[in-house]
């Protein structure tokens, strides 16, 4: 039967060329198939991101603190981001910030301080986030701060949260994270860096119950108006990690972090973990890492619909885009804006980005 539909509609005609040729009649066009006169024009094709376009403010830029104050230290596996001391930052952000760069968010990197299983070095007064915000609020008081809020770097044991007393669990034998103590603590380095200069603390340790905990800690500290709070709410236990894990100098001694980040298939956990979150008081919600994950972005918006939605541009999807561009497979400003407008068109009107200096450049040139 599909043979014989084939003979009333195509005329396959055998010329001296082996080539065949087939012959039919395109249909003539009705005026629902007409689109692309709404995209001829550099204006109309911005028109169809439904106002949803890239802008500065979007941006937050991810900066590596070391304790040491004149440091500026190459990231090998991140290309062209660097480590800083803050005797650095003055020449560093200045330009960026007269170009329009509007926030960062900053990354504690103590190398020479001395570790212990409770993270003692997180919200000591030395402690190299602790005097950046001091330094940054007076220096830009115009630039947004927000604050990493993690254990993992200044923990002996380099895990998020504080290790559990109880017996190893049999199947894998090894520690356990305890969540009231991790959500405890948590909440005590987000409470110093507000009172410190931080415009938004961002916990990034995935420990049950350190949103609520954090707003609580802020209230009581009479910040609870003064500081937002920003949750990786969604972040997944990834392999896209692995520069920024060589930046911060962050690699867990033993185990992994599988037991409180996400696992990457688990849709519908991270749905309770937005939920939860929203709930428990967080400003806005963050999905970490952001390509491999838009579906979640979009759930972000349907799951918390009256809060921002952020993403982060990890590391290794950072990496791999200016890779891909070095060996010539693409454009790196292609790319980079093809990425980060799949991200906006997910849901995400936050990103956070190694990238942002040069959409600085960028969304200047477009204008």
């Amino acid at each position: 039967m599909s043979s014989a539909v084939c003979v009333r509609f195509i005329t396959l005609r055998v010329v001296s060329s082996p080539t065949f040729y087939l012959q039919f009649q395109a249909p003539p066009l009705d005026v629902t198939s007409m689109i692309s006169g709404g995209i001829h024009h550099p204006v109309l094709r911005k028109w169809q991101n439904n106002g949803r376009n890239l802008t500065k403010s979007m941006f937050i830029y991810p900066i590596f603190l070391s304790d040491d104050p004149d440091a500026e230290v190459v990231i090998s596996s991140l290309p062209g981001q660097k480590r800083w001391g803050i005797n650095k930052l003055e020449a560093f952000l200045g330009p960026l910030v007269k170009k329009g760069l509007k926030g960062v968010i900053l990354f504690g990197v103590p190398e020479a301080m001395e570790k212990d299983p409770r993270g003692s070095p997180a919200d000591d007064e030395s402690t190299p986030v602790i005097q950046a915000l001091k330094f940054l609020s007076k220096l830009f008081p115009q630039l947004m701060l927000t604050v990493d809020v993690c254990l993992c770097e200044y923990t002996s044991h380099g895990h998020c949260g504080i290790l559990s007393s109880l017996p190893n669990p049999g199947h894998s034998n090894a520690p356990t994270v305890d969540p009231e103590a991790s959500a405890q603590r948590i909440a005590e380095v987000a409470v110093a860096y507000a009172k410190a200069g931080a415009h938004c603390v961002a916990p990034s340790d995935m420990m049950d119950g350190r949103i609520k905990a954090i707003k609580l800690g802020l209230m009581h500290a009479g910040l609870g108006n003064r500081c937002a709070l920003m949750s990786y709410s969604a972040k997944f236990a990834s392999g896209l990690y692995g520069p920024f894990r060589e930046a911060a100098g962050i690699p867990a001694n033993f185990g992994n972090r599988k037991c409180y980040q996400l696992p990457p298939n688990a849709r519908a956990l991270a749905r309770r973990a937005i939920v939860r979150d929203a709930n428990e008081g967080a400003d806005i919600i963050m999905v970490k890492p952001s390509l491999p994950y838009l579906d979640i972005i979009s759930d972000c918006t349907q799951y918390a619909p009256n809060h921002p939605t952020a993403c982060y541009q990890v590391s290794g999807e950072y990496a791999m885009i200016v890779a891909g561009a070095e060996k010539g497979i693409y454009g790196l400003k292609d790319m980079a804006f093809e990425t980060t407008e799949s991200m906006v068109r997910a849901g995400a009107s936050i990103i956070l980005t190694y990238f942002t200096p040069q959409f600085l450049d960028w969304l200047d040139e477009d204008q």
